[in-house]
């Protein structure tokens, strides 16, 4: 007989055990976290990427400035203020129009509090093999809650300029070499009391049997985050893992006596500001939010260009068997060089990114209304997913 949902309060309790573990095992990785740093060359800094390449994780603490960071609050909160009031909605909370509807695709994805939408599915090519626990939310909670925001260098100026800030953009760089290409973004919003959780998972899907596979083959993923993050709402990445492979997740969790709360996972918590790299590789989760904490992270993807070139599309929304050639690739990098440019007006006194793909065609890629709607907007139904 299957056992019975705990309710809220009761996950949290059961959580408090493992989270105070998993922060003093987090300790001893000094060596992955601290401010953002370059070298004599101007690079990333070369110990940054060694405990980088190591452990697979860094965080980079205080890296987007606290006055972005409001920008980026303000505009978030707009759009959940005026999302729909669930996935078959077409109005907001207040009754008015939702916003959205001038895309392609909503910007808004919905599930029930405290669920796990992915695991134990066949979605995503089944890589989230086990379902989380799924505690039952408050009965006064809401049937759907927000959870992934979609489309932020279109649904937000101040994302658009996150997306070309010098400095995550040169970490990009000193990973994943100058010619580095986008993934996607989402914005995952994790409310109190209502936030679900993600199963654990490894991102990338194309290139587990390349002969040609090392541990960085399926990029990394950074993630903004705009408030306090904690055990109990942040991710948890297991260290090392895009060392080993691809992971047998469930046979992981039927050897720890068929429980998610793996050994040797820690957490990711941190700051407003800070930002979070991730190997697309290493072995990760967050658990459901029964917290009365906010946890709003804004993620977005990087890979090598010689990762992507003449790849299949995977994971994408859409059942197209696209081939990502040079033209394919180059459609999409463009927003990078748009959102440098933007950032650039907003920003007069802050040296701009260089971004190799794009010396000598940056007069093409302006920040203007026209360059909106050629390059931005419905960007993302030309995500690079491997």
């Amino acid at each position: 007989m299957a056992s019975m949902a705990p309710s809220a309060a009761e996950h949290a309790a059961s959580m408090s055990n493992y989270f105070e573990s998993g922060v003093a095992r987090g300790q001893s990785y000094s060596r992955n976290r601290g401010p953002f740093r370059r070298g004599e060359d101007g690079r990333l800094h070369p110990e940054i990427l060694a405990a980088f390449e190591e452990h697979g994780f860094f965080v980079f603490e205080g890296v987007v400035a606290e006055a972005e960071i409001a920008e980026l609050r303000e505009e978030i909160q707009y759009l959940l203020d005026h999302a729909p009031t669930g996935k078959d909605s077409d109005v907001d909370a207040q009754g008015r129009p939702a916003y959205g509807g001038q895309f392609a695709r909503s910007p808004y994805s919905f599930i029930k509090p405290l669920s796990d939408p992915w695991g134990g599915t066949e979605l995503l090519n089944g890589r989230h093999p086990h379902q989380m626990v799924q505690p039952k939310p408050k009965a006064d909670a809401p049937k759907e809650t927000p959870y992934i925001l979609s489309g932020m260098c279109q649904t937000m100026p101040s994302g658009l300029r996150l997306y070309g800030h010098p400095s995550l953009l040169t970490i990009a760089a000193g990973i994943n070499g100058d010619d580095f290409v986008p993934f996607n973004d989402a914005i995952f919003v994790k409310q109190p009391g209502l936030g679900g959780s993600v199963a654990w998972h490894q991102d990338g899907v194309t290139h587990w049997k390349n002969p040609d596979w090392d541990p960085g083959i399926h990029g990394f993923n950074f993630q903004v985050q705009l408030y306090p993050t904690t055990p109990a709402n942040c991710l948890w990445i297991i260290p090392g893992t895009h060392k080993e492979g691809r992971a047998d997740i469930r046979k992981r969790i039927k050897e720890n006596n068929g429980s998610e709360l793996l050994p040797g996972a820690i957490p990711l918590t941190c700051g407003p500001g800070d930002a979070t790299i991730v190997n697309r590789q290493v072995l990760h989760c967050s658990f459901a939010n029964t917290s009365d904490d906010l946890r709003i992270s804004m993620t977005f993807g990087f890979h090598r260009y010689k990762s992507v070139l003449g790849q299949k599309g995977a994971l994408s929304q859409s059942k197209e068997a696209t081939i990502y050639d040079e033209q394919r690739i180059d459609e999409r990098a463009s927003v990078i060089q748009v959102a440098i440019d933007a950032r650039a007006q907003y920003y007069c006194d802050e040296a701009p990114f260089d971004y190799v793909p794009f010396a000598g065609r940056q007069d093409d890629f302006r920040w203007d209304d026209a360059t909106y709607e050629r390059v931005i907007k419905d960007y993302n139904l030309k995500d690079l997913a491997i």
